[in-house]
C-alpha cells in the first residue's frame, strides 16, 4: 500500500534532521588527525549517515513493512551513532560541549524518528483491517471461431482424454 502524504512529509523533516547532523559531524572528523579519523572518525561518519540513508531508502519502499525495516535500521544508526560519539569524547577527540550537543541533536531525532515508526506502524494495522476486493475483469471466455487458432490439435486432444 502506498502511504499517505503527511507520512512523506515527516520522513522529509526526518531526512533533513538527519543531514544537518551528518554534515556537522563530518566537518568535525574531516578534522582530526589521521588515526583518530580513520578509526573512530570513519565509524562515526558512517553510523551517522547511515540514519538519513535508510530514512531516504524508506521513500522507495512501496509498502509499510519495507518503510518500517528501513527506519528500523535508522533507529539502529542513530544508537550507532550514539556508541562513537561517546567514544570520541572519552578519548578526547569531541570536547564535551559538542559531545552533548550531538547528543541532544540526537535525542531529537530519536524522538522524531519513533514518531514515524509509530505513525507507519499504525497505518499498517489499519491496512491489515482494511477490507480487500477482488473484481473480475470482463472477458471474453469463448473458444476462437477458427479453431486453427486452438492450442491442441483435435489429434492432442483425442490422446489427452486417452490418456
Amino acid at each position: 500500500m502506498r502511504r499517505s502524504m503527511p507520512l512523506m512529509i515527516e520522513d522529509a523533516r526526518v531526512l533533513q534532521a538527519a543531514e544537518v547532523i551528518a554534515d556537522n559531524v563530518w566537518k568535525r572528523v574531516g578534522r582530526w588527525g589521521p588515526f583518530a579519523r580513520d578509526t573512530v572518525g570513519q565509524h562515526l561518519a558512517e553510523a551517522v549517515d547511515s540514519i538519513g540513508a535508510s530514512v531516504a531508502q524508506a521513500y522507495g519502499r512501496i509498502d509499510t513493512a519495507g518503510v518500517l525495516a528501513c527506519l528500523y535500521v535508522a533507529r539502529g544508526g542513530l544508537f550507532e551513532t550514539k556508541y562513537w560519539l561517546n567514544r570520541a569524547r572519552s578519548r578526547e577527540l569531541l570536547e564535551a560541549e559538542a559531545a552533548e550537543a550531538y547528543a541532544h541533536e540526537l535525542a531529537e531525532l530519536a524522538r522524531q524518528l519513533n514518531g514515524l515508526l509509530v505513525a507507519t506502524r499504525q497505518q499498517r494495522a489499519a491496512e491489515a483491517k482494511a477490507p480487500r476486493a477482488v473484481r473480475d475483469i470482463s472477458t471474453d471466455y469463448s473458444a476462437p471461431e477458427d479453431l486453427s487458432l486452438a492450442l491442441f490439435s483435435p489429434d492432442d486432444l483425442a490422446w489427452l482424454s486417452s490418456s
